[in-house]
C-alpha cells in the first residue's frame, strides 16, 4: 500500500516519443540544417553526425549541435534550421500524441498529480507541437531548456525547475520522471526522482533505458497512471 508520504505527487513526462509520436521527424529536420551548413547528404561527414544525433536523441538540440559544428554560431545556425524545419513538418500535420497518452495526463491530473511536460526543443517548436496537438491546455506548465537557465537533458535541471515552481512535491522522491531516452533516464536520475520510468515508444531500448537509470520500463507511456497507482 502506498503510504501519502511517498505517493508520487509531481510527474514530469517528455514528449517526443513519450507522449508525442513524431515520426522520425527529428532525422527530417537534421538533414535540412546539416545541408544548411554544408553536410553533403550520403558522405561519411553526414553519416557520423546522423548516428550521433540518433545516439543523442533527448538532449537539448542545441547542445547537440555544439558538440556537432564546434563553434557557437555555426551551432545556432544549424539550431535555428532545424527547429524551423521542424515546426514546417509539424504544421504540416506529422505528429499525433502516442496512444492513450492525453487519457494518461488527464488520469494523473484526475488524481491529484501535477503533470509537466518537458522538451528538449526550443520554445517556439514546443509551442508548435502544443497547438498541432491540442494540448495548449492540458497541462499547467511546460517547459524547454531555456527556461530552466539553458541546460537541457542529462542534466537534471527542468526536472528540478518542475518541482520548484509546481510545489506539488513535498521532496524529489515524490517526483515521477518518463521519457523514451537515456538522457530522460539521467536527468530523472541525477534529479533524485523517485520514480524514473523508460518507455518503449521512441528513441531508445530497454537495456539503454536501464542502464541509464530507469526504475521500471514501460511499454508506453498509458501504462504510468497504473504504476503510480501500485506504488512503484
Amino acid at each position: 500500500m502506498v503510504t501519502e508520504l511517498h505517493r508520487t505527487r509531481l510527474v514530469v513526462l517528455d514528449m517526443a516519443g513519450t507522449t508525442v509520436a513524431d515520426g522520425g521527424l527529428v532525422e527530417r529536420a537534421f538533414a535540412t540544417a546539416a545541408a544548411e551548413l554544408g553536410v553533403e547528404p550520403g558522405s561519411p561527414d553526414h553519416a557520423e553526425k546522423l548516428a550521433y544525433v540518433r545516439a543523442t536523441m533527448g538532449e537539448s538540440k542545441i547542445s547537440v549541435f555544439r558538440h556537432l559544428f564546434g563553434d557557437e554560431g555555426l551551432a545556432r545556425r544549424a539550431n535555428s534550421a532545424f527547429e524551423k524545419a521542424y515546426g514546417e513538418l509539424v504544421d504540416g500535420g506529422l505528429i499525433a500524441p502516442i496512444p492513450g497518452a492525453r487519457e494518461a495526463v488527464e488520469e494523473l491530473l484526475a488524481s491529484g498529480c501535477a503533470v509537466v511536460l518537458t522538451t528538449g526543443f526550443a520554445r517556439v517548436t514546443q509551442d508548435a507541437i502544443l497547438d498541432a496537438l491540442g494540448w495548449r491546455t492540458l497541462v499547467p506548465l511546460t517547459l524547454c531548456p531555456a527556461d530552466a537557465g539553458g541546460r537541457g537533458r542529462p542534466y537534471p535541471d527542468m526536472v528540478l525547475e518542475a518541482f520548484l515552481r509546481t510545489k506539488a512535491a513535498e521532496g524529489v522522491h515524490q517526483v515521477a520522471v518518463a521519457g523514451d531516452t537515456s538522457f530522460d533516464m539521467l536527468s530523472g536520475a541525477r534529479a533524485g526522482a523517485g520514480i524514473v520510468a523508460g518507455v518503449l515508444t521512441g528513441a531508445h531500448a530497454n537495456d539503454a533505458l536501464r542502464s541509464a537509470g530507469a526504475t521500471h520500463v514501460l511499454g508506453s507511456v498509458a501504462e504510468l497512471p497504473a504504476l503510480l497507482r501500485g506504488g512503484g
